[in-house]
């Protein structure tokens, strides 16, 4: 919501009221949710200290933290569950809290000077797509969290339960918490949210909108963390063949941690060079690997 935000007011040039009515508006429709009626609410207050502009423009860019993302990430590591947009969001607090090195930074690193002429009308009407295809990664990611750590400790947690849980006074819910409610009751077995039907037309219409404000961002020299983790999140999930077998190829390579082959069925070592000797038992070589299957 935060990078959304920044563009509405840096790109696109809307005042603190106009992206408040924006807000507001979205929350009448996919968006709607307790953290988007916020954000139209702060956006929209008037500054009662100096009785001059808006609330928003006089606190300091610098957010805290309680401890909550933190774990979440060292669990998602721990389960070796990917979840980069939670660890994004993780990020952008941490270097928001080096405010003095940010403002040195400012004065020596330099961005664009040239920039994509978009049209604002589709500038805003792409945000409100890609934060929606962010959102359901976002829950994707924390759901896939959950289901992995239940399985892992015999938990038997109902995934379907906790959304509806969420949509009763949690900050996190949201009108969008009920089709996940209905299609994790649909398929108990459901092995990420994406790949719902229903979900996966949503993103997959979506998607265009989402690698334009992607792109925009970049070509501008906006931050998009959250945004684009998420969209990398997608296009991962979905590519049939990444480019680990080079990761898994170098690896085997500089520490004998063997592969696997897509012709046959087994664990094996290559002999790289003249320099490389014998690595004895393959299968000591593979313990303590932790590969998600």
């Amino acid at each position: 919501i935060g990078e959304v935000y920044s563009v509405l007011k840096d790109v696109v040039g809307m005042s603190n009221d106009d992206m408040a009515a924006q807000f507001a508006k979205w929350n009448e429709g996919d968006l709607d949710s307790y953290l988007i009626e916020i954000t139209s609410k702060i956006l929209a207050k008037k500054d009662d200290v100096t009785g001059k502009g808006h609330v928003v423009d006089y606190v300091l860019d610098k957010t805290g933290s309680k401890g909550t993302g933190r774990w979440t990430v060292q669990e998602a590591a721990e389960q070796s569950v990917a979840c980069p947009t939670l660890a994004a969001s993780l990020d952008c607090r941490y270097i928001s809290s080096i405010k003095g090195e940010r403002v040195k930074a400012s004065k020596i690193l330099k961005g664009p000077t040239e920039f994509p002429n978009v049209s604002k009308e589709q500038i805003v009407a792409d945000l409100e797509a890609a934060l929606y295809a962010s959102k359901v990664c976002s829950y994707a990611q924390g759901l896939a969290l959950i289901k992995a750590a239940s399985d892992a400790n015999g938990w038997g947690v109902n995934l379907s339960e906790c959304a509806k849980l969420w949509k009763g006074g949690c900050i996190i819910r949201a009108a969008l918490l009920e089709k996940i409610q209905a299609a994790l009751a649909k398929d108990v077995n459901l092995a990420n949210l994406m790949v719902d039907s229903g979900f996966a037309a949503e993103l997959n219409s979506r998607q265009l909108s989402w690698r334009r404000i992607a792109t925009l961002c970049i070509a501008s020299g906006i931050p998009m963390p959250g945004i684009c983790a998420s969209l990398n999140y997608f296009d991962s999930y979905r590519t049939e063949n990444l480019p680990a077998n080079l990761t898994q190829a170098q690896r085997d390579f500089f520490g004998g941690h063997t592969y696997e082959r897509t012709d046959k069925e087994g664990v094996f070592h290559t002999a790289w060079t003249d320099a490389h000797k014998d690595i004895g038992d393959i299968n000591e070589r593979k313990q303590g690997e932790n590969v998600q299957k």
